[in-house]
């Protein structure tokens, strides 16, 4: 978790009950009159009506044949890490939407929209990282290899250190992937949080993201203080 102003940002695992506690505690002792979560509409829709994570064929046109098979691996991949520890993916979103309609505070979605990410997805994957991907795919999934860097308690948020090593193993192994994915979502969210924290000086403000996030949106918010943030690439 991390403070910045009248902001507090808290780093999540999306398949952690660990992340849900923390999120009701925050509630109790920071009392936030808006909640800012990583979703955007679509996805929320999909949260509360069962249908988190679930892609037809229907959807290549909208985000193309990458895209979609980054979603249908994705939720694939969601699914049956939730079904390991226990707990429903997106466990933590929820808690976070519950909470806010509970207490009466503001809901504000903050992440950019899904279809726009996944498109651009498709159109960055570069033949290495497709076959990075199918290699890294098949040596886990098949072969059983294990990375001792995974090797942590799934049912807790990692350290930061093991997210630092992580997302820099992403982005030396995928660059496009990352900077898709997580670099331009960053840049999209911090500009959402930072007219939020502009507009509201008065209000006390949680934003729940996932861990891979946090410290960079954070790095953004507190290098771009007092000038416009650049929208990310849509």
């Amino acid at each position: 978790m991390e403070r910045y102003h009248n902001l507090i940002i808290i780093g999540t695992s999306h398949i952690s009950r660990e992340s849900a506690e923390e999120i009701g505690k925050e509630f109790i002792s920071f009392a936030p009159e808006i909640v800012a979560i990583e979703l955007d509409k679509e996805r929320l829709r999909a949260l509360f009506s069962g249908n988190r994570g679930k892609v037809s064929f229907r959807d290549i046109r909208r985000v193309g044949i990458k895209g979609f098979m980054f979603a249908v691996i994705g939720s694939w991949a969601s699914r049956k890490l939730g079904k390991i520890v226990g707990v429903e993916p997106g466990v933590e979103m929820k808690t976070a939407v519950e909470l806010c309609r509970k207490n009466k505070a503001r809901l504000e979605l903050i992440d950019r929209p899904i279809e726009i990410t996944l498109r651009r997805f498709s159109a960055s994957l570069s033949w290495k990282e497709r076959y990075n991907l199918l290699h890294d795919i098949v040596s886990s999934v098949i072969f059983r290899k294990k990375d001792p860097l995974l090797d942590f308690d799934l049912r807790k948020v990692p350290g930061k250190s093991i997210i630092r090593e992580m997302m820099g193993r992403m982005k030396k192994r995928y660059p496009n992937i990352y900077s898709v994915l997580i670099e331009e979502r960053n840049y999209f969210m911090a500009r959402k949080l930072k007219r939020l924290m502009a507009f509201n000086k008065d209000k006390n403000i949680i934003a729940v993201m996932g861990a891979g996030h946090e410290e960079d949106v954070l790095r953004i918010l507190k290098e771009n203080e007092g000038i416009a943030l650049q929208l990310a690439p849509q």
